[in-house]
């Protein structure tokens, strides 16, 4: 029997015949049953570093992650290589996580997705206990420490695993992280003797640029003139995803537009079209990006400043995974700047703001006090700002701060598909299909679809599958499986798309909630600080951009990008007779024809690419030279 090694596991499933770096080492050092931290920029394949290790040990490996839309997708995706991955998220049933932490301990599953929250709940802790455990994997690690950017309480449960599976390594896995809070997660995860792998924060591939104007449409047409390729356009606001993308249409710009408030499907399809290169634009707010895998990405591009550096790191961090010259830029106005000060000024609602939403939720759910612990509600953003008179504009900050403190969750639209579980044993359907003529097509239809995992476990359906197959209406299958759940024969859990809230603790006294004020002033203060720390990102002029992104990081460097536009700004200066060669280049081409940038830039074979586009933009603002609606360059 061959012994199965890291490579050959990622040949078999994955098809690549070699990791990148340090995947392998953190590989290693997992399989040598080493507890460890691993910061790897996004896109830097932090997955494979828990899936490899976990395939080759016993048992089940626990991955815990936020993000419910990360864990569904990262479930399908190990499911389709044949691997066995199931997850727990607040929106499931009773009976489904019951179900599946059953299929944990006596079955074959591999990956046990779980969000934090579910730590908390008896039923997980009573299973976890018989549970054999292989690794855990913590994602987003940066949340357990109340010095980052993302802090959630719920995180701080984690550490309870290490009570009851001492021997078993745990995992944990970021994008960014500063020295701080890198000791926190150490600290509150108990990682003992940890080692910690670290890829350089710095990116060589990729240029960071600020512009500021007094017109960010006109400056974001010309980045995506001079940059060809796939590009993400980042905005705060759903609204705003739309206007933008149907203005760039209008320019003749490929684009579509991303945002939580789209259906599943909506996201989906135009997910796709970005991906497959369909729609070279997509405008979307901060919902997008996340376990999205597009190497080829050119720009990525703010038009709206991020409310700190490890974010802005993180979504800029989307450009150049292929390793290729990329482009991540902030277009502001100097208006921009008080914006973003009122906006995180109102992400901090006063005790009084949070006691009168958290009494206005309580209202509306309908929930005594002590009760719907665990429990999952839809949750309608616009009805309830209009029955509590309450502005949109206040409700989200105040919902996410009561997340933050660990009262509530929120899940933004997450897609949920239909499922099935049929309770009885295979003699008594057989003798309910006898007594039953009307329902024995549907049951029959749905065991020849879906098989016999059907008894055991909740399984994935799809209506109009089921329909096409009996030549039946959606609606008539819709209306009869809920029949045979009225008749307790099966549980079936319709799709569900919308927005909903789960109470993590039971209800509170809306005048005593267990609040740390301390903290809360706390977290207050260090977001005004890191929101500072961006704003001198975007104003100052001095420093090399990847040089600032390091030193907030605590790397230490002494090596500019050269490529960033400090860095050129500084080149020009050096450069004086350089510029004014391209510059009368330029001049002297364009008076002969048109020509699209990469054209020009092939003609003059310049020794400083980054300076001759530099030379390019600066005739363009000043009027020398224009584009056309083509993309092509000519005279004024």
């Amino acid at each position: 029997m061959v012994t199965e090694t890291p490579t050959s596991v990622l040949q078999h499933y994955w098809g690549y015949d070699h990791f990148r770096q340090p995947q392998l080492e953190i590989i290693e050092a997992v399989l040598n049953s080493k507890d460890v931290l691993a910061l790897l920029p996004t896109g830097g394949g932090k997955s494979i570093c828990f899936q490899v290790p976990a395939l080759l040990k016993e048992g089940v490996c626990l991955v815990i992650t936020p993000l419910i839309a990360l864990m569904q997708d990262q479930v399908s995706q190990l499911k389709e290589r044949g691997i066995h991955a199931v997850a727990i998220h607040s929106g499931m049933t009773y009976a489904q996580i019951d179900i599946t932490l059953d299929n944990c301990i006596y079955g074959k599953v591999k990956f046990l997705y779980l969000s934090p929250e579910r730590l908390q709940t008896e039923l997980f802790s009573a299973r976890l206990k018989r549970m054999k455990l292989s690794l855990v994997a913590v994602d987003e690690a940066h949340c357990i420490s109340q010095w980052g950017h993302d802090f959630r309480p719920p995180y701080l449960e984690i550490s309870m695993i290490r009570d009851t599976h001492p021997h078993v390594p745990i995992l944990a896995l970021t994008a960014s992280a500063t020295s701080v809070v890198q000791k926190d997660i150490i600290q509150s995860l108990k990682l003992r003797q940890s080692v910690i792998y670290q890829k350089s924060f710095a990116r060589e591939n990729l240029s960071f640029l600020i512009r500021q104007t007094e017109n960010k449409e006109k400056k974001l047409l010309e980045a995506l003139q001079r940059v060809p390729g796939s590009a993400i356009v980042y905005v705060r606001s759903r609204k705003t995803t739309e206007s933008v993308a149907k203005w760039l249409i209008r320019q003749h710009v490929s684009a579509t537009y991303y945002h939580a408030g789209l259906t599943y499907a909506e996201r989906s399809q135009r997910q796709g079209a970005w991906i497959t290169n369909q729609c070279r634009v997509i405008v979307a707010t901060n919902a997008f990006g996340m376990g999205i895998n597009k190497a080829d990405v050119r720009t990525v591009i703010h038009l709206d400043l991020p409310e700190n550096l490890e974010s802005y790191y993180q979504e800029a961090g989307r450009a150049g995974r292929d390793g290729k010259k990329s482009f991540a830029a902030i277009v502001y106005h100097p208006s921009d700047i008080d914006h973003l000060r009122s906006k995180v000024e109102i992400s901090h609602p006063s005790m009084e703001e949070l006691k009168k939403m958290y009494q206005a939720l309580a209202n509306y759910f309908q929930l005594a006090e002590g009760s719907g612990m665990s429990e999952s509600f839809d949750f309608d953003l616009e009805e309830f700002a209009s029955r509590f008179s309450l502005k949109p504009l206040h409700i989200y900050p105040a919902l996410k701060k009561l997340e933050e403190e660990g009262l509530i969750q929120l899940n933004e639209g997450f897609y949920r598909p239909s499922q099935v579980h049929i309770h009885v044993e295979h003699k008594k359907l057989y003798e309910f299909q006898v007594a039953h003529a009307r329902f024995d097509p549907l049951i029959k239809a749905l065991l020849r679809l879906y098989g016999g995992e059907l008894f055991s476990d909740f399984m994935i359906i799809s209506e109009s599958q089921v329909a096409r197959a009996l030549k039946w209406r959606v609606e008539e299958v819709g209306r009869l499986l809920n029949e045979l759940q009225r008749l307790q024969l099966l549980e079936y859990l319709p799709a569900n798309e919308r927005p909903s809230i789960t109470y993590l603790l039971p209800r509170q006294d809306s005048a005593h909630l267990p609040i740390q004020v301390k903290r809360m002033n706390e977290r207050r203060e260090l977001h005004f600080g890191q929101m500072e720390k961006m704003i001198a990102y975007v104003e100052q002029r001095q420093q090399c951009r990847m040089q600032f992104i390091q030193e907030y990081f605590d790397e230490e460097t002494f090596i500019t990008c050269g490529v960033c536009d400090v860095c050129v700004a500084r080149k020009k200066k050096e450069n004086l007779e350089i510029l004014k060669d391209y510059e009368s280049q330029v001049l002297y081409l364009l008076k002969q024809r048109k020509y699209a940038v990469e054209e020009l830039e092939k003609t003059v074979d310049p020794k400083d690419r980054e300076l001759f586009l530099e030379v390019i933009r600066d005739m363009v603002d000043q009027g020398q030279i224009k584009y056309d609606a083509f993309w092509m360059l000519s005279l004024t």
